[in-house]
Order: structure tokens, then sequence, then C-alpha cells
């Protein structure tokens, strides 16, 4: 790739609209410093000087995709609650839309509290209903998601599945069916909970823990033919085009029907490996949405994962920055 097809490649990066299916949260923090132990309780009081909300979970997605330039529409299921209000006005400040979330009063919105003194993580409070939509639910969020690929005509629709019960088989079969019948292509980060539910999915993206637990094999990385030989039988039941599989500090193994690729990670200096995955799916999608070959599209996700790894904290991909060490990395003169 020449540097003049990988600027065509960023820039189009913003005409793409990305549809985010999932589990959403925020992540709410706490800073504060500890000068003496509870009368009460062995443990330490926290003297809060701080509290931030942050979007979490799919909507982290969405805020990658929004770095890079594209057009995020979430859409999630939250609680007619407090914070779901809350919710919807983070997404209101990032400039997103709310059009895809729906409010139900049978489950919480999920909160995420940390506690955090000096650095340190002291304490993570979670509020949280792990239980599926009912039936209910089921039809208005499928109704709504439906609605939405008919009007904004996105580019991809991607799956964020966190197991907090919003993607259920039924929502996932039928939105696969919708997608499929407007061509647009699908691209899911699983979780264990229904990890084959998404057969015919265009773009699969387990990390290794989650191909072991959803095959039930045991696959060491660094033995390219186990890892292959699960991939296989991975497609064998899911009939997806393209598997990507992040490795850690392995970096990445990607394969489609024109073969497959091992490719390494790149030496950085790690601070925070959170948020990663969540990257490497957005990039990953809006590559696919422009029909990049799978090699590259594996190669700015791994490259991206990367650099949000050196960051403290969950923080969405700098566009920039990626293209300049994309441009050192695989542009050919």
């Amino acid at each position: 790739m020449n540097e003049s097809s990988l600027k065509q490649l960023f820039d189009g990066f913003n005409q793409v609209t990305a549809l985010i299916i999932g589990d959403v949260m925020i992540d709410s923090y706490l800073w504060g410093r500890v000068d003496r132990i509870s009368p009460e309780a062995p443990v330490p009081v926290v003297q809060v000087t701080k509290k931030e909300n942050r979007l979490g979970g799919a909507a982290n997605v969405a805020l990658n995709v929004a770095s890079l330039g594209a057009k995020p529409i979430i859409c999630a299921v939250v609680g007619d609650d407090l914070n779901g209000g809350i919710f919807e006005d983070l997404l209101s400040e990032g400039n997103m839309s709310t059009a895809g979330i729906v409010h139900s009063t049978a489950r919480p919105t999920t909160v995420k509290t940390r506690v955090i003194s000096s650095q340190q993580h002291i304490v993570r409070v979670d509020e949280e209903s792990l239980n599926p939509l009912n039936s209910a639910e089921e039809t208005e969020f499928i109704t709504r998601i439906t609605s939405l690929i008919e009007n904004e005509k996105p580019s991809v629709v991607i799956f964020e599945d966190y197991n907090k019960g919003v993607l259920t088989p039924r929502v996932i079969e039928e939105v696969i069916a919708v997608a499929k019948a407007n061509n647009i292509p699908t691209a899911v980060d699983p979780k264990k909970d229904n990890f084959f539910a998404y057969k015919g999915v265009t773009l699969f993206k387990p990390n290794l823990k989650e191909l072991v637990e959803g095959l039930k094999v045991d696959i060491d990385k660094k033995d390219r033919a186990s890892l292959e030989s699960a991939v296989e039988k991975l497609e064998e039941i899911l009939n997806n085009r393209i598997s990507l599989i992040t490795l850690s500090e392995q970096g990445v193994y990607v394969k489609d029907n024109g073969g497959n690729h091992h490719l390494p990670a790149h030496i950085r200096n790690i601070s925070d490996v959170s948020g990663a995955g969540d990257t490497v799916i957005s990039v990953a999608a809006l590559c696919l949405a422009q029909n990049l070959k799978s090699e590259t599209m594996a190669t700015l996700a791994n490259l991206a994962g990367g650099l949000v790894c050196e960051e403290v904290g969950v923080v969405p991909i700098d566009k920039q920055r990626l293209f300049e060490e994309s441009r050192k990395l695989i542009v050919k003169d």
C-alpha cells in the first residue's frame, strides 16, 4: 500500500456510518486520598476529591469509531432510571445519537464505579442486571434496530457483547438477517454466553481466552498449528468469512478464504490494556466497511490496539497518530 492509498483509506473512515449494538455502561470514577483507616472496619477511608462519568462497554466502541472520523450510532438497552438519563447525556455531550437507546423498567443501567487513590485501585462497585431481555424488550429493541438500519443505511454493523443480557440469541439472529438482507457486513466482538449464536457474520473477533472457552479446547498461542486447527473448527460452526484472533503479546491471527497470517505485536511501553479490544474491533470494522484486504485490516487493528495500551485508562484511538504509525509500518514506495 502506498501513502496515497493509506490516506484514501483514512479519509474514507469519514464516510462510514457504523451501527454498534451491545451492552453499554457508565464507567464512573471516584478519585480521592486515603489518610486514615475506618474505625468501623479495617478498611481505608477515601476522601473524594473528584468524580467523573465516562461512556463504557459498547459505547467505548462508539467513541473509537467517532475518533476515527466515522459516524457511530449506538443501539442499547438502559434502565428507565437516573443513570439511563446520565448515559444519554454523555452520548449527547459527545455529539452522538441517542436514537438507538431503549429504556427498560425491568433492568437498571449498568454502572461500574471505581474508587482510586494515589493511582491505586481501591475497590470497584458494579450495579447491573445480567438477566437477558424479556420477549417484549427484544421485540422493541429489534424494531428500533431495524428502523435505524433502513433509515440510516449503515456501512457496517458491530456487535459488542459483554454478557449483560442485551444481545440475546433472538436479537443476534434477527439483526444478522436484517443486515444480510441489506447487504451490510457484520463484525462481532463476542463473549462466551452466546459465542456460537453469531452464525453467518462477516468478521468474528474473539481473543484467545474466548476462543478457548468457546470451543472448549486447549490452544498454545505459540503453536501455529493448534491455533489454525481451532479457527477451522470455529468457522465450521459459524460459517463466518473472516476470523481475527487477538493474542495479547503474541499479536493477532487473521484468516479468510484467501489464506491466513500471524502478525506479531509491536514493542510498546504498556501502561494499561483496558479497552484495547474495543479499539481493535472498531478499526477492523471500519476497514471491513471499505472492503480492505484482511491482512491489511488486521495489521491496522493490531497496531491500534497496541497504541491505546500505552495510555492510562480506557481511551479511544488517536486517528492522526494511528495514521503516522501506519505510514511507517505498511507504506511501500
